[in-house]
Parts: structure tokens; C-alpha cells; sequence
């Protein structure tokens, strides 16, 4: 399913910030909003 893919390309791109930033996001649902948006633009 590709949304659910996307979601999971997400999670892994959010663990990744996460990391570097030692500290959990409250934020995380823009971010991944952000990502999806921005797969889905450099796909049309």
C-alpha cells in the first residue's frame, strides 16, 4: 500500500531526527506531513 509505505519511509526519516536531536518531537505529526507532501511532489 503506498500510503502506508510512505508513512513507514517517514517513521524511519523521524527515528533519524530523533537521533540527532536526542530528544523526542512533539511535533512529528508536521513532519511527516512534510515528508509525504514532499515524496509526493518530486514524484509528479
Amino acid at each position: 500500500m503506498e500510503l502506508a509505505d510512505a508513512l513507514r519511509r517517514a517513521a524511519a526519516a523521524h527515528g533519524e531526527h530523533e537521533k540527532l536531536t536526542s530528544q523526542r518531537d512533539e511535533d512529528w505529526p508536521d513532519l511527516y506531513a512534510e515528508f509525504i507532501v514532499g515524496e509526493q511532489a518530486a514524484t509528479k
